[in-house]
């Protein structure tokens, strides 16, 4: 594969348009441009959460490692997302993405206590940064739904944000309890600082 950025700056964005994946260029604050920037603020965001991830041990089953492998692999879904939406009318999201964030739901989720109460986003340092990526990917699915509105987009891609924003939810749980004792939810308490 040849080199695909041999220069940073191009000077071609200095009137405030940008190209897409297809050749044709578009205002810089276009709705497309916008969701592409949504996406890339998520996938920027779950860098940082794997940064602050426990260091991996032990067999690729245990919930740390599995979170760790489960986000860099995220990473590469959200390229082929950014991909699919620098190209209007292209699919790169396939339903075989999403089946593999619902089955990680499930088994993160299997080893966690019912939630009764909402709980607070917060936590450890990575449960923080998982409940602002899954705030970050629930506003790229706002943009994304309403660019569909006016642009195609492929269902694929905004089933798969839905979902990926289930995940992170589940992540935040469980990175608390790998840090600490098992029950470290913050529950919301209604009114107690009233």
């Amino acid at each position: 594969m040849g080199h695909r950025l041999t220069k940073i700056y191009t000077r071609t964005g200095d009137a405030g348009e940008t190209g897409l994946g297809d050749g044709s260029r578009v205002p810089k604050d276009d709705l497309r441009v916008a969701a592409l920037g949504d996406v890339d603020e998520l996938n920027s965001c779950i860098g940082v959460l794997i940064a602050e991830l426990p260091a991996a041990s032990g067999e690729a089953d245990l919930p740390g490692n599995m979170v760790h492998d489960a986000l860099t692999a995220i990473q590469h879904d959200l390229f082929d997302l950014g991909g699919e939406l620098s190209i209007p009318g292209h699919t790169s999201i396939t339903e075989a993405q999403t089946k593999r964030l619902e089955a990680l739901v499930d088994r993160l989720n299997a080893d966690l206590p019912p939630l009764k109460e909402f709980i607070l986003p917060g936590g450890t340092r990575a449960a923080a940064m998982a409940h602002l990526a899954r705030t970050i990917c629930r506003r790229a699915e706002r943009t994304v739904v309403t660019l569909a509105r006016e642009q195609p987009v492929s269902d694929a891609s905004r089933v798969y944000l839905n979902r990926l924003s289930d995940l992170l939810f589940v992540m935040g749980r469980v990175l608390n309890r790998l840090h600490d004792a098992p029950g470290t939810d913050v529950l919301w308490v209604q009114g107690r600082h009233r």
